[in-house]
């Protein structure tokens, strides 16, 4: 659960997350926060890591990869801190997991739920789905998911590397996965609206995400990254 300045909703997320999925063990990847974060965190029962600068969520997963591979983890699940996404939907990512696939995806766009992308986000998010399902010859219609199951063939992957620039912990870190050759599947998700705080990307910053997105797709192909066989991803 990477976090940043989310003392007012990741209390309750944890919450929801245990009650939820009884058993299962919670990490809260606390990136340079400013608030009582990590403290909340703590104290609603969850296992919490401190990064000293804030390196975006990108720096958070990877953190919490080699966390889990350190650890013998085999499934990763990755849940915002901010309650957008619902713990009651992770076992349908895990069902994914279950029949084969090694990164299951909970989409926004395959037909459930009211979620809407507008003006360039939203035309980025076509030309990604449609360069991203040729790439991996799979439809994905929600590339810049954060809502996602990994099971041990990725993790393996991500903690060798896991891409912290901006947008590299989703439009990379799938080209690294197809590169890779580990199969990737969607299921249909409802989002919900942030529970507190404010969005990370502003009316004002999504004018660039069409230009920034292109280029982080760009980087990523061509730049080489190790396999999941390499020994550097042991």
């Amino acid at each position: 659960m990477p976090a940043l300045n989310e003392q007012a909703s990741v209390g309750s997320v944890i919450s929801q997350v245990r009650e939820s999925l009884p058993g299962m063990d919670i990490l809260v990847v606390d990136d340079g926060s400013q608030d009582q974060t990590a403290r909340i965190a703590r104290d609603a029962g969850a296992e919490v890591a401190r990064l000293a600068v804030n390196l975006g969520v990108g720096g958070a997963m990877r953190t919490g990869f080699r966390y889990a591979a350190a650890r013998g983890y085999d499934v990763v699940v990755q849940v915002d801190a901010d309650g957008q996404h619902d713990p009651e939907e992770v076992a349908a990512l895990l069902k994914l997991l279950e029949d084969g696939a090694d990164i299951a995806i909970g989409s926004r766009f395959a037909g459930k739920g009211a979620y809407r992308a507008v003006g360039p986000r939203k035309y980025a998010m076509v030309v990604l789905s449609l360069v991203f399902s040729r790439l991996a010859r799979y439809r994905i219609t929600d590339v810049t998911s954060g809502f996602k199951a990994m099971g041990p063939r990725a993790i393996k992957l991500f903690a060798s590397y896991y891409p912290a620039e901006y947008l590299g912990d989703t439009v990379e870190a799938l080209v690294m996965a197809i590169r890779a050759k580990l199969s990737i599947a969607e299921v249909p998700v409802v989002m919900r609206e942030r529970t507190a705080g404010t969005p990370s990307h502003s009316p004002l910053k999504s004018a660039v995400y069409l230009s920034r997105a292109g280029l982080a797709l760009l980087l990523a192909l061509v730049r080489r990254r190790p396999s999941v066989d390499s020994s550097d991803a042991a």
